[in-house]
């Protein structure tokens, strides 16, 4: 039988290095292999159905059920994962000292349902009692005019969403003290370059999130791998083979994180950090599959609903191939 050609397009993790090389293969694929950044990824996925098997946001493929015609339907593999809470930069001239102190504030964000801002509105709402109402949202470019702008949604009325003045950056705005915060999905320039009262609401986020996921068992998913859905209809096995080398490449690069004898990233503590988080999260600490992370996938269909992103609260049945589940 031939190898079905098929194109994919993920950030260039540790965790899919081993596919990137041919290391690990995807049984019945003849695989070509895109190393594209987040947002290039997703705006070619969700506004041309570039690839064949894609990262995807997690949170924009939620908006696609029942409002977008969108021909992918998604895999439990998880490429992208963070806790939301240092995400969240202030101004901290304003007398934001804790989460409720955004009640009533200017936040920027760049654009009302990407991933990173669905799970800080529903950490904020479910663990501080700031609810999405609460805060008057600001939509726009970060570092650069624009913003994230595939797959346009009008956001419930009962929320103020605004875009920012065309040719204006939240970043920007930040510094000129026009907004209060910023949530977003990297660290906006004005606070890498360290301009005077811009700082995270939670300075010692590592401990925030470690409690955070102490208490809840929740662990954020960003991104997902979708596969085209004439693809799957006409390969039914291919969905299944495509998991198993998702997770046939993490399981290469996870033992790399614990090796003393070649650090496998330019960080010195690297190995004390990963034994950290197995002696917290378990050894399987990043895990594919729905099993391991149906609390996290129920917390995150529920903000979606909650936030009107998604016209329902959304079950693993409803948004996974139904052979990988």
């Amino acid at each position: 039988m031939t190898d079905v050609p098929i194109r994919i397009a993920s950030g260039n993790y540790d965790r899919v290095r081993a596919i990137m090389s041919g290391a690990v293969a995807i049984e019945g694929c003849a695989v070509d292999y895109l190393n594209l950044a987040p947002p290039e990824t997703f705006r070619r996925l969700f506004e041309d159905q570039e690839f064949d098997v894609a990262e995807m946001s997690f949170s924009t493929y939620l908006l696609t059920r029942n409002r977008f015609e969108f021909p992918y339907t998604a895999v439990p593999v998880f490429l992208s994962r963070v806790f939301p809470h240092s995400s969240i930069y202030i101004r901290t001239d304003r007398g934001i000292e804790n989460p409720t102190d955004l009640k009533g504030r200017r936040v920027g964000i760049p654009n009302y349902h990407f991933t990173r801002g669905l799970c800080a509105r529903g950490m904020l709402s479910d663990e501080y009692g700031v609810a999405n109402e609460d805060i008057h949202w600001r939509t726009g470019g970060i570092d650069t005019p624009g913003g994230l702008t595939y797959m346009r949604m009008q956001p419930p009325e009962s929320i103020d969403v605004q875009s920012i003045p065309a040719g204006s950056t939240l970043g920007g705005m930040l510094a000129d003290g026009e907004i209060d915060a910023i949530i977003t999905y990297r660290d906006p320039e004005v606070f890498t370059d360290k301009r005077p009262n811009i700082g995270r609401l939670f300075p010692d986020f590592r401990k925030v999130e470690q409690a955070y996921f102490k208490k809840t068992g929740i662990f954020p998913i960003m991104h997902v791998v979708g596969i085209r859905d004439e693809l799957l209809a006409e390969h039914p096995w291919i969905a299944a083979n495509v998991v198993a080398a998702f997770e046939a490449a993490k399981a290469r690069a996870m033992p790399h994180l614990t090796d003393l004898d070649a650090l496998a990233v330019t960080l010195p503590w690297l190995v004390a950090e990963a034994e950290d988080t197995i002696a917290l999260m378990g050894e399987d600490f990043w895990p594919y599959g729905i099993e391991k992370n149906r609390q996290t996938i129920a917390a995150q269909t529920r903000w979606s609903f909650e936030q009107g992103i998604s016209p329902q609260q959304f079950q693993p049945e409803d948004i996974f191939v139904a052979s990988s589940l």
